[in-house]
């Protein structure tokens, strides 16, 4: 069999990198208002301003680790 370059390990961390990165953006998205004269709180949620930050943080932090990660 064939040696990757990126051991499997680091694959499947890339991968759950990349899933907490498209959940934050999945969860800062969508919400906006048909109208420009009304103004919508929903921008100032606590899920938009704290839970998505974190995630995409995270997510980012995860792939930088399985960059990094030496493999066996």
């Amino acid at each position: 069999m064939d040696k990757f370059a990126i051991p499997r390990k680091s694959i499947l961390f890339i991968l759950i990198g990349l899933a907490c990165i498209a959940i934050g953006y999945l969860l800062i998205s969508g919400g906006g208002s048909g109208d420009r004269e009304v103004f919508n709180e929903a921008i100032f949620s606590v899920r938009r301003m704290y839970i998505a930050p974190l995630f995409i943080v995270a997510g980012f932090v995860i792939e930088v680790y399985a960059i990094l990660r030496k493999g066996k």
